[in-house]
């Protein structure tokens, strides 16, 4: 294994990149604006450059650079083709033949909340477990599963879009991916506040919801702690959905542990003791006994993940 390692996690408007030693120590981390213009034809190129600029910066040689790990906002096939980021204006692209090409490095590409789960396996909240399930909760809901160290992509590279699991068919509102009734629409930062929102319109009792400008997740769960009786019952109503979800994915990866992240994971352990309420009910008696933890690497756990993929053998 070679000494450094470069991580870069691609979003729809930043490219967070970072430079660390393989063995897990983050050197340094920067960012760049992400260029979409003409369907994000430069974006690549502008990583190239800043890469090769910060080895001849630092006087690294290539030849002490594992590679780089590149997280994008969409399916990876066997870490290597992106077959669509619509954020970025990609259709299909190799990334890490083009990037590899570009740099002279080795490259391994995946998907961003693939990666972060890793991430939060290698040197997070997930640390010490090889069996892990990452739900990140922001304005959808995100996740990574980790069978045995290693992220399961699938054939389409969807594997871990656990935000689309279906959990209620009385659901009238469209999903952003166009069905009704997913989790995203319950346990997302917006789906708490959709919740909220409907509570109040429908309960006429007191809430200090109700002298909030405008309603957010975490005024919901600002509240919930405060006692507020609408905010507790939309942060069970979250939780339930969820610990649901995630007890019927248990039967199928009996994960160690659950890694939470995400805006949403904010507001701490009220969050991880509603999902883990409804989980331990409904969970097969083999799985009950998986552990909630919070994440701990916030907005580095992609680039943390992006190294960590340097360090299988696939």
């Amino acid at each position: 294994m070679k000494k450094y390692g470069f991580g870069v996690d691609i979003g729809g408007t930043t490219i967070k990149m970072s430079l660390f030693e393989m063995s897990g120590h983050m050197i340094d981390k920067w960012e760049i604006p992400t260029n979409t213009e003409n369907n994000g034809a430069s974006i690549l190129d502008d990583v190239a450059t800043v890469i090769e600029g910060r080895l001849v910066q630092d006087g690294i040689l290539k030849e002490d650079v594992e590679g780089i790990g590149i997280g994008v906002p969409g399916p990876v096939i066997q870490n290597s083709v992106v077959t669509g980021c619509v954020n970025l204006g990609w259709n299909r692209v190799d990334v890490s033949k083009e990037l590899g090409e570009k740099t002279g490095l080795k490259v391994k590409a995946g998907n961003d909340a693939n990666v972060a789960a890793l991430g939060e396996m290698w040197q997070g909240g997930g640390k010490g477990y090889q069996n892990v399930i990452m739900v990140t909760l922001g304005t959808g809901v995100g996740g990574g599963i980790i069978i045995d160290g290693n992220i399961v992509n699938g054939s389409n590279g969807a594997g871990g879009e656990i935000g689309h699991i279906f959990v209620d068919e009385t659901e009238e509102e469209t999903c952003g991916c166009g069905k009704r009734g997913c989790l995203e629409q319950y346990a997302s930062a917006t789906g708490v506040v959709r919740l909220a929102k409907r509570a109040l319109a429908a309960d006429h009792r007191e809430s200090t919801l109700r002298s909030v400008d405008e309603i957010s997740a975490k005024a919901v769960f600002d509240a919930a702690k405060e006692g507020d009786v609408i905010a507790l019952e939309v942060v069970e109503k979250m939780g339930s959905f969820l610990g649901t979800a995630l007890a019927n994915i248990a039967c199928v990866a009996d994960p160690e542990v659950f890694v939470i992240g995400g805006g949403v994971s904010k507001a701490g352990t009220i969050v991880t003791e509603s999902i883990r309420k409804y989980y331990i009910e409904r969970a097969f008696h083999s799985c009950r006994n998986a552990n909630f933890a919070l994440a701990e690497l916030g907005n580095d756990a992609g680039v943390y993940g992006c190294v960590y993929l340097l360090l299988s053998d696939d």
